[in-house]
C-alpha cells in the first residue's frame, strides 16, 4: 500500500501521468483489490437491461468447483439470450460470458487433478448429473437434473475472475494463447465437433455454408481434417478468404445455384450450416448427395424442406450441440497442432458493451473477445 500512496502523492506533484505511473497505479490498484477481495466485472441487471460494469466480490470456489482468473473471453452471439432474458429462469444480475480461457488460481474441496496455476478453458457445457437416463447413455447435453450452462446457470467470464465446476475444465495447451483460444470453447467446438461426428471421412466432399463467426473456423477444421471442402456464401468478394482458410471450391450463392453446383462436384456428404438465414439452408438441401446431412449450427429461423428430397436421396437434417469439456479440450488441441486460428476483433472490459454491440451488427470479422488479465502479446 505505501507504494500506492507514493504513486498519487507523485502525481499529485508533478501534475501528471506518465506511462510508467499510469503502469504502477494499475498494478497497485489491482493489487489493492485482489487484497480487499473486489473485482471488476460486467453484469446484465435485468432481462434487456444494459451490460454495467460493476465492482463485486470476488467469488469463493465451493466444493467440486475451481476459481479462474480471467485472461480473455468471448463475445458470443448466444450472450443475447441473457442479454435480451430470452433463456427461461435466468437469475439477474447476471454476469455473461461462456468461452473463457483463463488460470486456475483457487480450488475448492473434492476436486482432483486439477490444481492452482494451471491453464483451463471453461465453455457453454458446464455440467450435467451423471446418473439421469441420458447422462447414461452419453447424452449429457440433455441432462434431466443439472445441466448447467455458464454465463446462464451461474456467473460467466464477462470478469476478473469467476468461479466453474471442475466438470466445466478444460486443459489449454502452452502453446496456444488466451486471446485466439477464448472463441474456440465455443464457436470452434461447435464446428469441429460437428465435422468430427458428421460420418464424413477425409477425401469427402463437404460444404461449410456461411463464412462468418463459425463458418472461418468450420472452413479450417474442414480443410485440415482431410475433407474436400467447399466453402459457400455470397459474393465473389469472399472466394480469397475462403481459399485462403483451406477451401478447395467456393460458390458464390449469389451468382449461382448452391445445390446445383455441389452436384456438379458430386454432391455432399455433409454440409454444415453456420449462417442464421433458414431460406439459405434450404438452397443447399439439393445439393447433398445420398444419405447427405445437413448439419444446422447457425440458430435460425423457420427452415423449410421438400420431403422429396430427403426421400429420393435419403437425405437428413440435424442440429448439433456444442458439446462437453473433454470436447472442448480435443478443440484446443487439434487447433494448436494444426494451426487452425481464430480471426479476432480484440477489446477491453471496460469496452463489453461496445463489444457485444459490435458482435451483434454481423460487421466483426470475425469473432469479439474481451482481454481481460492476458498479456497483450498473448
Amino acid at each position: 500500500m505505501l507504494a500506492f500512496v507514493i504513486i498519487i502523492d507523485l502525481v499529485n506533484e508533478f501534475g501528471g501521468h506518465t506511462a510508467a505511473t499510469d503502469l504502477a497505479f494499475s498494478r497497485e490498484e489491482n493489487d489493492w483489490r485482489l487484497m480487499a477481495k473486489k473485482m471488476r466485472a460486467v453484469q446484465i441487471p435485468k432481462a434487456k437491461g444494459p451490460l454495467e460494469v460493476v465492482e463485486r466480490e470476488i467469488p469463493e470456489p465451493k466444493s467440486g468447483w475451481v476459481r479462474v482468473k480471467v485472461e480473455a473471453c468471448g463475445v458470443c452471439h448466444s450472450d443475447s439470450l441473457v442479454k435480451d432474458g430470452l433463456w427461461p429462469g435466468i437469475q439477474y444480475p447476471r454476469i455473461p460470458g461462456h468461452e473463457v480461457i483463463g488460470v486456475i488460481d483457487a480450488v475448492g474441496p473434492d476436486v482432483p487433478d486439477w490444481k492452482s496455476g494451471q491453464r483451463a478453458g471453461v465453455g457453454w457445457h458446464a455440467s450435467h448429473c451423471g446418473h439421469c437416463d441420458p447422462c447414461r447413455r452419453g447424452d449429457f447435453f440433455a441432462c434431466q437434473v443439472e445441466l448447467l450452462t455458464t454465463g446462464i446457470s451461474f456467473d460467466g467470464g464477462y470478469a476478473e475472475y469467476m468461479v466453474a465446476p471442475a466438470k466445466a475444465l478444460a486443459s489449454v495447451p502452452d502453446d496456444l494463447n488466451s486471446v485466439e483460444g477464448a472463441p474456440l470453447m465455443c464457436a470452434g467446438i461447435t464446428t469441429f465437433n460437428a465435422l468430427r461426428n458428421s460420418g464424413a471421412r477425409p477425401g469427402d466432399l463437404v460444404g461449410v455454408l456461411g463464412i462468418g463467426g463459425l463458418g472461418h473456423l468450420g472452413v479450417q477444421f474442414a480443410a485440415k481434417m482431410g475433407f474436400n471442402t467447399v466453402a459457400i456464401a455470397r459474393g465473389k468478394d469472399k472466394e480469397p478468404l475462403a481459399k485462403k482458410l483451406g477451401a478447395r471450391h467456393y460458390i458464390d450463392s449469389q451468382s449461382s445455384d448452391p445445390a446445383a453446383e455441389l452436384s456438379k462436384l458430386g454432391g455432399a456428404k455433409v454440409v454444415i450450416a453456420t449462417v442464421t438465414n433458414g431460406d439459405a439452408m434450404a438452397s443447399v438441401l439439393g445439393g447433398l448427395g445420398p444419405n447427405g446431412t445437413l448439419i444446422v449450427i447457425g440458430a435460425a429461423g423457420p427452415l423449410s424442406v421438400d420431403p422429396i428430397l430427403l426421400i429420393t436421396g435419403q437425405r437428413a437434417v440435424k442440429g448439433w450441440y456444442s458439446g462437453t469439456s473433454i470436447d472442448s479440450q480435443d478443440t484446443l488441441k487439434f487447433s494448436a497442432l494444426n494451426g487452425v486460428q481464430s480471426m479476432n476483433e480484440v477489446f477491453s472490459l471496460d469496452r463489453a458493451a461496445e463489444a457485444y454491440d459490435r458482435m451483434m451488427s454481423g460487421k466483426a470479422r470475425f469473432r469479439v473477445v474481451l482481454q481481460i488479465g492476458a498479456k497483450a502479446e498473448n
